[in-house]
């Protein structure tokens, strides 16, 4: 009979470092006290709910404080038979890398919430289900940088996307039930490809934990390459898709015109956060002995991905309904390709730390300000609708609102005085020319100058006259921004012009390492 005793049974119980999971672990509670004070908060006093919502959030990025400053602190580890530690083995792992997009993600969400305090009153969206949803959203959107093994990644992304499925529902014009369904079809169709990925990669590799996967590939019996090269091609299929690279793209401008505006601002950058530190932590550590195959994939597949973005928002009428949803839906996807630049660099550079600090300065910087846009677009279509053409003539009938919606639309041209959009894309810009990828520089170039005509064509929609009606009716109209609308607008065109004035605040980030 085979015994089951250890020699020493204390090794087989790990200590958690409760600092270390904070950030997402208090989103996590703030989620669960939501759902429980719902059911017994009288119907008059829920609206209390988002303030609690918000807190738990603002709370969730406080937790990041105690973290900055340090060496990274690991937990869920393995251990070896002398008892210590080694964060190759490790589960979680709060280091730079999963510090600069928690904030990222949190932050995101943060604003998200305060763009939803007036959304969920006007259209009448259940308060507890809203709130306890994009809490548990946020809280898979934070966990994922930190997650350093398959198994929590793919966790992490569930927790992340389905409760998004569910917002975009709540939407209860009709079109929030078929945007859902096709965010959902496509989503479950690229997990259930990454899943057998994983399991392919698995079997080759023989560990989950990223670090043993890149050693495991690395030394794979011959009869094995093509299992684990045609692995990690299907893993990284989920994360291209939270990203919305092309093909994956799809589902992009008819998920945001159908979901609630604030659901759709927080897709297009706490969504594409959680996706792109996936994509990247899979690349640059799990699949590193095939960078330079994984290198040209995603240089082709983001010279790909912004030029369709591109013409996508070029091919956008302004005078149809939630034409500005949807340009800023395909002005997305062309930033997803600039994300991508970065990461295709890492797989030529000797390491991926400054490649990798590109993406993620240019996404905290594309976080603040297309927050910001869907902030102004929320506060226009209030009183007129969300076509561009809504827009026209903005600044005479209220002109601080025009003015952060065009500082916000140079800053994603890269256009002064938005300098720090310009100082970001010059960061992946320059990823991309010492990686030696010149043609995708170029690519680039060619995007940057094509965005400018409908970036700039929507500003000039700021400044053109407006209609003597609509300013008389803009005039006799509350002009008061509901206190949610106000905070969002003033903390995201704040942030932009601090980072415009001190670009070194964030840029920072892409001179250092992240692991």
């Amino acid at each position: 009979m085979t015994s089951l005793a250890v020699a020493n049974p204390g090794s087989l119980i790990q200590s958690v470092d409760w600092v270390a999971i904070a950030p997402p672990l208090i989103a996590a509670v703030a989620a669960l006290a939501v759902l429980v004070t719902d059911l017994f908060l009288p119907e008059r006093h829920k609206r209390w709910l988002g303030r609690l919502a918000a807190a738990g959030l603002a709370l969730a990025l406080l937790a990041l404080l105690p973290l900055t400053g340090g060496s990274p602190r690991a937990t869920f580890c393995l251990r070896n038979v002398a008892g210590a530690t080694d964060t190759t083995g490790c589960s979680y792992v709060a280091d730079h890398f999963a510090l600069v997009f928690q904030l990222l993600a949190l932050g995101g969400a943060l604003i998200a919430a305060l763009l939803s305090m007036h959304t969920v009153e006007d259209q009448k969206l259940p308060r507890g289900e809203y709130w306890f949803l994009l809490l548990s959203s946020a809280t898979g959107a934070a966990l994922l940088p930190a997650s350093r093994d398959l198994a929590t990644m793919v966790i992490a992304l569930e927790v992340a996307s389905l409760p998004a499925f569910a917002l975009v529902a709540l939407r209860r014009d009709g079109r929030g039930a078929e945007a859902a369904f096709k965010f959902f079809v496509s989503s479950v169709t690229a997990t259930a490809v990454m899943l057998l990925g994983i399991g392919f990669v698995y079997a080759a590799s023989g560990s989950l934990h990223l670090g043993p996967v890149a050693q495991g590939l690395e030394h794979a019996p011959a009869q094995l390459k093509a299992l684990a090269e045609a692995g990690a091609v299907l893993t990284l299929v989920g994360f291209a898709f939270k990203v919305a690279a092309v093909p994956f793209h799809f589902w992009v401008p008819d998920t945001y015109t159908g979901a609630p505006l604030p659901v759709a601002g927080y897709l297009s950058v706490v969504g594409k956060a959680a996706g792109l530190s996936g994509l990247a932590l899979a690349t640059t550590v799990a699949f590193r002995p095939y960078a330079h195959t994984w290198g040209l994939v995603l240089a082709v597949l983001a010279a790909v991905t912004m030029t369709v973005g591109n013409v996508g928002a070029l091919r956008q009428r302004f005078d149809t309904r939630y034409s500005a949803v949807r340009l800023l839906a395909w002005s997305s996807v062309g930033q997803a390709g600039y994300l991508l630049v970065p990461l295709a660099a890492a797989g030529y550079a000797p390491t991926g730390a400054d490649p990798l600090g590109a993406t993620a300065a240019y996404a905290l910087i594309y976080g603040v300000v297309n927050l910001g846009a869907f902030g102004v677009v929320a506060a226009v279509g209030r009183r007129a609708g969300t076509s561009v053409d809504d827009f026209r003539g903005l600044f005479a009938r209220n002109r601080w609102t025009a003015l952060a919606l065009a500082f916000f639309l140079l800053c994603l041209a890269g256009l002064p005085p938005g300098v720090i959009g310009l100082f970001g894309k010059v960061v992946v810009f320059r990823a991309a020319v010492d990686a030696g990828l010149g043609w995708l520089a170029v690519v680039m170039a060619v995007n940057v100058v094509v965005a400018l005509y409908y970036y700039l064509l929507w500003t000039a929609r700021l400044f053109a006259p407006a209609d003597a009606s609509a300013v008389a009716a803009e005039d006799g109209a509350e002009r008061r921004l509901p206190v949610g609308l106000t905070a969002t607008l003033g903390l995201t065109a704040s942030a932009a012009v601090v980072l415009s004035v001190a670009p070194q605040l964030v840029l920072q980030v892409a001179g250092g390492s992240l692991f």
